[in-house]
Formats: structure tokens, sequence, C-alpha cells
């Protein structure tokens, strides 16, 4: 059952990928809005934004070699992250709650899910992440940035209550200036540990 899951997690995944081939003037027509006034998620309720292929792999290949299993994701966009991480939950037996500001683009993400025979173990939230998880209050084995940059700081105060030795926070987009302030903050407590890879683009925080 699980190859067969995996297998439609795959194919979901390449068509997702080939629509994605035109994010770049997706963004680009987000961007020219941002010209007179400050950039806005709705400006990207079309684009992908998604991480690549390579990426993906990782971090299935992380879920499985550190047997996480309880997953919350910031930024579900389309599904793309989300699917990967669908990927190795399966097989830790995990779950994954993944939140997405725009609603149309967290029922399109649903539409995927369901596609891809995965919606049993993914709760997609819609709505402000600082809301849709405010009341979380269970373990989180491996937490997943990837949304407006400027919420990292906030959600990671929010939830670190839920961290454990063994959590791990993925965090996308380590490059810009609001993520390089976030790392900075971390870097700062001597609790955490920051690897970068993926030249830069990726950092994990781990717990010493």
């Amino acid at each position: 059952m699980i190859v067969l899951h995996q297998e439609n997690i795959k194919a979901t995944l390449i068509e997702l990928y080939n629509d994605a081939k035109n994010d770049k003037t997706r963004i680009i027509k987000g961007l020219v809005k941002s010209i007179i006034r400050p950039m806005q998620p709705e400006d990207f309720k079309h684009a992908y934004l998604s991480i690549t292929e390579e990426q993906g792999l990782f971090l299935v290949d992380l879920i499985k070699k550190n047997k996480l299993k309880n997953i919350v994701e910031f930024g579900t966009s389309f599904g793309i992250s989300t699917l990967f991480l669908a990927q190795g939950a399966l097989e830790t037996k995990g779950r994954i709650i993944t939140t997405e500001l725009i609603a149309s683009k967290a029922e399109k993400a649903m539409e995927n899910f369901k596609k891809a025979e995965v919606s049993n173990i993914i709760d997609v939230r819609i709505g402000d992440a600082m809301q849709t998880l405010q009341n979380h209050k269970e373990p989180i084995d491996l937490l997943f940035l990837d949304g407006w940059k400027d919420l990292y700081q906030p959600l990671f105060n929010m939830l670190e209550s839920n961290f454990h030795t063994n959590t791990i926070i993925y965090v996308d987009n380590a490059n810009m200036s609001e993520s390089r302030a976030f790392l900075k903050e971390v870097g700062r407590n001597d609790k955490y540990m920051l690897e970068s890879i993926f030249e830069g683009k990726v950092v994990l925080i781990r717990i010493k």
C-alpha cells in the first residue's frame, strides 16, 4: 500500500513541477505590483514558489533517517513541499499539519493531496499561521519554514515550547534578509546549532 501511495505522490509531483515551469512569469507579475507598494502574499497567489526536487528528496531522506513523525509546515502553497513531507511521513507513520494564508492555494493543494491519496495524513489549515498554529501543544519533530519571512521569528517563538532534543527546524530561503535576521537571533542562543546547506539557501536548526 505504501508503494502505491509513493507512486501516486511521484505522479502528482511530476504534474505540479510541469505546471510550475511558468513560475518565473507569475513571480514577475507579482513583483511588478510591489513597485508602488510593499509586497503582499496575495501578489503571488498564482505562483508555486516551490522547493526544488533536490530539496524535496533531501527532506524525504531527513524524515526517514531521523524517524520524524510529527511535522508542521508553514507555507503550503500548492502542496509540492507537503507532498515530499508526505513521502517521508508515510515511511515513519507520521502526520503533517500544514498552514496556508491564501485560501485558493490551500484548496488547490487539498485537491493535489486527494489526487496523491495522502489526504488522510495531512491536516490543512487555512489562514494566518499565527492563528492556525496558536494552540498547538503537541511535540514537533520537524518544523518546515517556507512562508512569509517576517513570520519566521514569531512562529519559532510561539512553537518553541513544543521542541524537544531531536527536533529539526528546516529554514528555506535562509539567504533572504529577514531570514538572515531571524537566524542571527537564533544563533545567539547556545541551545541551538545551525547548519547551512544548498549553498546557503537552506539552514537546519538543531537542538544541542
